[in-house]
């Protein structure tokens, strides 16, 4: 693992006591210290609105990136000056703004989606499912606790997904039986580290568990998919079981792919992608699409719609009416 600097510590330190997502923190360091290493590692406290600017257009004009990874950039940036340097960028950067139009996004046909979860692993195989059976991302389906499955009326409850909003997901039936026999490992796990004097229960958000100090330890509140090891807790250095890392997921997939003759540039975020485009080719509503996907804005569901009207789906090619 790549040594940080002093300064780039105690960001995440900053970070961390503040409750950001691991996530978070990886990729904000990322960007403040390309940021840095850009000014020849001079300290962000000596630059500012230039600065920020002239790095902004280079990872544009020459690093060619999207709009959305520039705004990520540029929230690093804004953080950095704002809760580290404390002098506040000002709110009319001049930079030049991304122009990169999105990709289409990598849609799988139902037999190959068929085809590549034959090959995962039970596990793999479960959190597949649940990616393309409820059009989960990734990071959404190792967060889940074994509360937030509703067997009774069918449904996954997402909570603190992406913008931190909460949503209620379609559950496949057919994925109840693994379900539960997941939920029967997660149990066999908590017997196992309530026996560790060390064990201080799962990670709970804040002020739960200060509402409720002993759900760290009930099943309830256990991850669906728990890691194999107990690890200390990086903001307390408690010993606790964490969730499946994402990373697993995507290479439990690279692997899988490569068992198939699939050539499409399959992620995991494949079968979410996949998910949203069969829903609508099945006929459902943009908007129950839009609901189910957690999209702030129908817009961006709409990419779905492209997909569906390319080729075949949109305008027929006049070779066919020839022959």
């Amino acid at each position: 693992m790549k040594t940080r600097s002093p300064f780039l510590n105690s960001i995440a330190d900053y970070m961390l006591s503040r409750h950001y997502s691991l996530r978070t923190i990886e990729t904000y360091l990322k960007w403040i210290s390309s940021y840095i290493h850009f000014h020849d590692k001079r300290h962000p406290a000596s630059m500012g609105d230039n600065e920020v600017t002239t790095y902004l257009d280079h990872i544009v004009l020459k690093g060619n990136v999207a709009p959305r990874t520039q705004a990520t950039a540029l929230n690093a940036l804004v953080f950095l000056y704002k809760h580290i340097i404390k002098n506040e960028l000002s709110l009319n950067l001049n930079f030049v703004r991304s122009k990169k139009q999105p990709k289409l996004p990598v849609v799988m046909t139902p037999d190959e989606v068929k085809q590549l979860m034959s090959h995962l692993s039970k596990r793999y195989y479960l959190i597949a499912g649940l990616m393309y059976g409820s059009g989960l991302r990734v990071m959404e389906a190792v967060q889940l606790r074994t509360k937030d499955i509703d067997f009774d009326y069918k449904c996954i409850q997402v909570w603190n997904g992406k913008g931190n909003k909460h949503r209620i997901v379609t559950l496949a039936a057919e994925l109840i039986p693994l379900l539960r026999n997941q939920i029967l490992q997660v149990e066999e796990y908590l017997k196992l580290d309530l026996q560790n004097e060390q064990y201080a229960g799962v990670w709970m958000p804040n002020a739960l568990a200060r509402k409720y100090p002993s759900a760290n330890k009930s099943l309830a509140w256990q991850y669906l998919f728990p890691s194999y090891k107990l690890s200390a807790d990086p903001e307390t250095g408690e010993i606790r079981r964490h969730h499946f890392h994402h990373t697993c997921v995507r290479k439990a997939v690279k692997n899988a792919l490569k068992q198939t003759n699939i050539t499409k540039l399959v992620t995991p975020h494949t079968f979410r992608h996949s998910f949203a485009t069969h829903l609508l080719q099945s006929g459902a509503d943009i908007r129950t699409v839009q609901a189910q996907l957690g999209h702030s804005d129908v817009k961006t569901t709409q990419i779905y719609t492209h997909v569906l009207q390319q080729g075949a789906n949109g305008v027929v090619s006049p070779l066919s009416k020839i022959f």
